[in-house]
């Protein structure tokens, strides 16, 4: 039996329910043998982070909702000597009364997910709400307060097809993390076409981008002139825009992680030889 929990960030809208009701279920609530109570500030074991990229116009955001990773590999079990340990379901759990006085553990968690309590003294992390699951509870508190399912919880092999197309954050870690993610967007390349003299966007314009590895991609400029290549691995390319009656326009050396934005870009009009 393994719990994960897997994340659909296409549907995450930001709205920092799941972090509130991670507040709402560990502030000045005792849960042991899972936490203590978890101090009103500076400590998020449920935080939702915003990814703002591009320019304006051409601007996209999406949202990372990140918690323990309860890993399989977790380090802060090795750096815990015995204070640290996970259940049969899979969840990590910092033993509140072990690891008292522990104020190196958080290091050891390479994803930040580990805080220190001052006050009580104590390295203090998401417990995927074990004190809840134990008493007949089927998600935590975040997972049940998300209003449009972009959270998750249940056991691999029931959440399998979701799992399928699914990643975790910073593999290069090797921890083996439980929490996965879905949809979470690639780079981007957008731009508007227009023609400055009859001052009107151009429809239908052909955009090819071609990446530093060969790969292509073509798309049109839709009825406002506008065309956007999305998805895109972090690398460099070049997009040239041709339409009927134009002289072609290049740009090189773009920086996909960049998510450029190319602006209003001019096309001018071919020029018509004239018959002497």
């Amino acid at each position: 039996m393994s719990k994960v929990f897997v994340i659909d960030v296409a549907r995450c809208s930001g709205c920092h329910n799941c972090q509130l009701a991670c507040k709402d279920e560990h502030c000045e609530n005792d849960w042991r043998p899972y936490a203590a109570p978890q101090p009103p500030t500076g400590q998020f074991w449920c935080r939702v982070t915003d990814h703002p990229r591009g320019t304006i116009p051409k601007v996209k955001i999406h949202y990372i909702p990140a918690l323990c990773n309860h890993c399989q590999d977790a380090p802060c079990i090795a750096a815990g000597g015995g204070a640290v340990y996970r259940r049969a379901d899979g969840l990590v759990i910092i033993d509140p009364e072990k690891a008292a006085g522990m104020a190196d553990l958080p290091a050891a968690c390479p994803y930040g997910a580990i805080f220190w309590n001052e006050e009580l003294s104590l390295p203090q992390k998401c417990t995927g709400c074990a004190h809840l699951l134990d008493n007949g509870a089927k998600v935590p508190r975040c997972v049940e307060a998300c209003p449009t399912d972009a959270l998750r919880f249940g056991e691999e092999e029931e959440l399998a097809d979701l799992l399928k197309d699914a990643v975790v954050l910073h593999p290069e870690y090797g921890t083996a993390p439980r929490v996965y993610y879905r949809n979470i967007p690639g780079c981007f390349v957008g731009g508007l076409v227009y023609d400055p003299e009859e001052e009107e966007v151009i429809i239908g314009a052909a955009v090819t981008l071609t990446l530093a590895d060969g790969t292509v991609y073509e798309t049109v400029t839709d009825d406002f002139g506008d065309f956007w290549f999305k998805d895109l691995p972090e690398t460099t390319g070049s997009v040239t825009i041709r339409a009927q009656g134009y002289q072609p326009r290049t740009f090189d050396g773009l920086d996909t992680a960049q998510c450029p934005n190319l602006g209003d870009v001019p096309l001018e009009k071919e020029q018509v030889p004239h018959c002497g």
